[in-house]
């Protein structure tokens, strides 16, 4: 088990309610720099956050590019750091588990939809899916089985539990079911056989309310680089105007 990973994997267990785990979502080795130093024990990556610092649309980044500011990203601090590897860029299960571990990454995410066509995976071939590329890392890597139901739609817990219950027996170590209303959460994380990933966003519960309705670990998706994003344009038209930044 390399060391970034049994890190990373720690921080999910024993977590109480009012102290969920916050992952930073991280865009560029600067931004990765601010939050490693005001002291997060870890950082994520965020597919769509890299592909607007990149110029590409949320799911066009080439796989070469994100591995590349992955890379950057885990050289950039001293804390663990997992990916946002999207549906995994059509790689072989070893391919992936290869290029994330050149990279450095301690964990990823993988979803269970597909970007162009919005179309749910089939949950027995995902699942066979993450088993292998569970076989090809080993320990070496934090698995988070992003489950995509009620992004695609769904609005009952039936179907993303099913969805969870066949990926923790492949091997993952968490199970984000991406937007899942915050009211589901006590009833999906009741039911769910390992930890939560939990979405921040601006308009929703914080951080630790979010723990306390059951969900382990936080991200935010790309809702801090749209932000820093916002905040700059905010400098930018005070400068357009004459006025200090």
């Amino acid at each position: 088990m390399t060391a970034p990973a049994a890190a990373l994997r720690a921080l999910h267990h024993d977590r109480r309610p009012d102290d969920p785990l916050i992952l930073p979502t991280v865009w560029d080795a600067a931004s990765a720099r601010v939050f490693a130093d005001a002291g997060f024990p870890a950082l994520a990556t965020p597919s769509a956050g890299i592909a607007a610092s990149l110029g590409y649309a949320d799911g066009a980044t080439p796989a070469g590019e994100m591995f590349a500011a992955i890379a950057r990203i885990v050289r950039a601090v001293d804390v663990p750091v997992t990916a946002d590897v999207e549906a995994g860029y059509g790689l072989s299960a070893a391919e992936l588990a290869g290029r994330l571990a050149e990279a450095g990454a301690a964990g990823c995410n993988l979803e269970d939809s597909d970007h162009a066509t919005g179309a749910l995976r089939d949950p027995g071939a995902q699942a066979e899916w993450l088993a292998a590329v569970r076989a090809a890392a080993g320990d070496g890597l934090v698995i988070n089985a992003r489950i995509d139901t009620f992004l695609r739609g769904g609005t009952g817990t039936a179907a993303a539990l099913e969805r969870a219950r066949r990926y923790a027996e492949a091997g993952a170590d968490c199970l984000y079911p991406i937007l899942a209303p915050p009211a589901l959460l006590p009833e999906l994380a009741a039911a769910a056989p390992l930890p939560l990933n939990a979405l921040a966003t601006a308009d929703g519960p914080a951080p630790r309310e979010l723990g306390a309705l059951g969900a382990t670990r936080i991200t935010f998706g790309g809702g801090l680089q749209r932000g820093a994003t916002t905040a700059l344009a905010a400098v930018a038209e005070r400068l357009r105007e004459g006025a200090a930044p």
